[in-house]
Formats: structure tokens, sequence, C-alpha cells
């Protein structure tokens, strides 16, 4: 026998708009685990065997693959940090001693191989807010342990410009 368990839906029709309603949700209480997006049209593909022309499409489809949630500040955060970090840790492996050279250089590829890092991820998220949009918005998952979550959710998920807010039950 399966379980089944209560979702929050929402479209929204750009990635700020997205965000808003995710910090609105997280500072009400929503835990980060929660949230989910519609993956990639690839993988979409891969799972469904068949692409979607409009995002609503998926909306329902327990089947959908998906993507975890990463806020604005994460991607800044990914698409940053490396770089500082593997620069220190390239410049840590030459401290010490007189191998001022090799530390720079060590560091300037640490933070090259961060940097490159950092701009693969804001490109494939790039990709798949474009897509999305292309096929009528991005779409929100919120997963709800409990009523007052599904009411809070529906509200916070309209107040901050969603569309075909809905509430659906699926099978685990």
């Amino acid at each position: 026998m399966s379980a089944t368990y209560r979702e929050a839906v929402g479209v929204f029709d750009s990635s700020e708009a997205l965000d808003a309603a995710v910090f609105a949700l997280e500072t009400h209480g929503f835990d980060r685990a929660a949230f989910s997006l519609l993956a990639s049209e690839e993988a979409v593909e891969h799972r469904l065997g068949q692409r979607y022309r409009l995002v609503r499409e998926m909306e329902d489809n327990m089947a959908a693959p998906r993507d975890t949630f990463y806020s604005r500040i994460s991607r800044l955060e990914a698409t940053y940090l490396p770089a500082p970090a593997l620069a220190a840790i390239g410049g840590l492996m030459f401290a010490g001693g007189s191998v001022a050279l090799p530390a720079v250089i060590a560091a300037g590829g640490g933070f090259v191989l961060g940097a490159a890092l950092g701009g693969l991820i804001h490109q494939h998220h790039a990709a798949r807010v474009r897509e999305q949009l292309e096929r009528g918005g991005l779409l929100l998952w919120v997963g709800l342990r409990d009523a007052a979550q599904e009411d809070k959710a529906l509200e916070i998920l309209r107040a901050q410009g969603g569309h075909d807010v809905h509430v659906h039950e699926a099978r685990a």
C-alpha cells in the first residue's frame, strides 16, 4: 500500500517572483526540502518519453522529474564561493618556505576552476528558466505537512504572483 501526500502547486512568470514566493514560504515555517521544481526539458523527455508543450501539462503529473530548488542566494554562493575557496586551497598547498610562485600559480588555477564551476551552475539554471518561461512559467511544488500549511502555502503562492495555484494529492 502506498502512502499519499499533498502538495501545493504554483506557476510563476519570473525567477524573481519564484524566489520571493519561496522566501515568504521559508519565513512562514516551510522547510527548504519541501520545494521542488520541474527538471529540464531534456530530463522530462527522457523520463516520460515525450516533450511537453506547456508547463501546466506537468503540474499534476506525478511522474514528472523534479529538481531541488536553489534560491538566488544559493546560486550566487555556488557561483562565487568555489573560486576563492579553491584559490585558498591551492595557495595553502604551497604555503611556507620560499615557493611563492607555485603558490600563486596554484591559487590562480583554483580560482579559474571555481569560476568555471560557478559559470556552469549559472548556465544550467538560466537554460531551465528560459525553457520553462517559454512554456508558460516556472513550476513550483511545495510539500505540505498539514491543513494549516496548505492554507498558508496557497495564500503565499497567490500573494507572490503565482497562477494555477492549487493543491493536489499524490502517492509516494
